[in-house]
């Protein structure tokens, strides 16, 4: 009886906090992806480009910048994947602690997004608070991170369990 109290309780607080406007998943903790593949390559029904707007924010216990390569890689549930390579730009300031870096990205059109992975390759280190993606025809949605990033692997969420059968075949 007191787990059912709980879950209503719980269920209450997630309908009243949410605003409608942005897909609000709660998510599986990130997790790290040693076997994430990069798909470089359109599949032949996808000739549209999309532009999706990326906002990262670097957490207030960060280190104070980075000089490490950041990469970005995300998608829906039906194999469709944006990857931006190289997000870093030390002499631009990029992901230094307490900022919000805003990117413009082109990828292929997608449906809703459901799942994002960060790569960090370097040795300075850095914990983005979270990140929000928004595109055209999909809900923006945001991933919360708050955490360092570990090095030389594909770290993340996959979400799109939520969105059908197809979700593993895209992210894996």
């Amino acid at each position: 009886m007191l787990r059912a109290v709980n879950f209503l309780i719980f269920f209450a607080l997630v309908a009243t906090c949410s605003d409608g406007s942005r897909s609000r998943i709660i998510p599986r903790p990130a997790q790290p992806l040693p076997s994430f593949k990069i798909n470089a390559t359109q599949p032949p029904n996808q000739r549209s480009t999309c532009s999706f707007t990326v906002s990262i924010r670097t957490s207030c216990s960060s280190v104070r910048y980075t000089r490490d390569r950041i990469s970005l890689s995300f998608g829906d549930a039906y194999g469709n994947q944006v990857y931006a390579p190289r997000l870093d730009d030390p002499r631009s300031r990029t992901f230094e602690r307490c900022s919000t870096d805003t990117f413009e990205i082109y990828g292929p059109c997608t449906y809703q997004i459901c799942y994002l992975y960060l790569y960090r390759g370097g040795r300075d280190g850095w914990r983005p608070y979270d990140v929000t993606v928004y595109g055209y025809n999909t809900r923006p949605v945001t991933f919360y991170y708050d955490v360092f990033i570990p090095r030389d692997v594909w770290y993340g969420f996959n979400n799109c369990y939520y969105y059908g059968a197809a979700a593993d075949k895209s992210a894996m």
